[in-house]
């Protein structure tokens, strides 16, 4: 790696440092710079090593439009009431459905951007600090080490650090749980979530081996 190449690294990384908490602006640069194509190869030859997986970058699955409103009408224990409901609550909004590039590491970019709420559920993650840094330690057992959860995961231990000593035993409580949790779950990459909407959230996470 050059030293250019790490000083864009280095100056992506430290503007979302310094970016308040909730601000996601800077994360697609950090993207872009840190996660290099052997990176994403090595990735999306990881996933595809699960029948579930390979055909998740064969067909190109996609949640496609989501209705919140809709979802909050079906049972409350079910994953598209759970999840309407979070979405609901916090102002979110569903990521706009977005053009596949014909190649593999815009799917798995697209995929894992448009699911990151549905994970934050299943995972029974909060959408706070602790629930983001257990979130980040679970991609990065599930995703072969990506770099930029890797990243992601580093910037709030270095904001707790300097910002918000506080919240340590909460973050390495959240970081501990996320990373024993994702290597002992199922993959969740490929799943066709809008398929389970109408399945109660803890059936859901009995077949993917997750305990919360």
């Amino acid at each position: 790696m050059t030293q250019d190449k790490q000083a864009a690294i280095f100056d992506s990384f430290l503007a979302i440092v310094k970016a308040p908490y909730g601000d996601f602006s800077g994360i697609g640069k950090l993207s872009k710079e840190i996660n290099d194509d052997s990176t994403l190869e090595e990735i999306v030859n990881f996933l595809r090593q699960s029948p579930q997986g390979e055909r998740a970058f064969k067909e190109r699955i996609l949640l496609g439009n989501i209705d919140l409103h809709q979802l909050h009408e079906l049972p409350k224990n079910t994953l598209g009431y759970i999840y309407s409901d979070m979405m609901l609550k916090n102002n979110l909004k569903p990521v706009p459905v977005e053009r596949i590039e014909d190649n593999d590491f815009s799917y798995l970019k697209i995929h894992l951007s448009e699911t990151h709420d549905i994970w934050h559920i299943v995972t029974d993650s909060d959408i706070d600090k602790s629930g983001e840094v257990k979130l980040e330690t679970f991609y990065v057992a599930q995703l072969h080490y990506d770099r930029l959860f890797l990243s992601l995961l580093s910037k709030n231990l270095l904001k707790t650090a300097i910002q918000e000593m506080e919240l340590c035993e909460s973050i390495m409580d959240a970081l501990t749980k996320g990373w024993t949790m994702g290597k002992k779950a199922k993959p969740l990459f490929g799943i066709q979530w809008n398929s389970l909407w109408e399945k109660p959230l803890e059936d859901i996470r009995l077949s993917l081996d997750i305990a919360v």
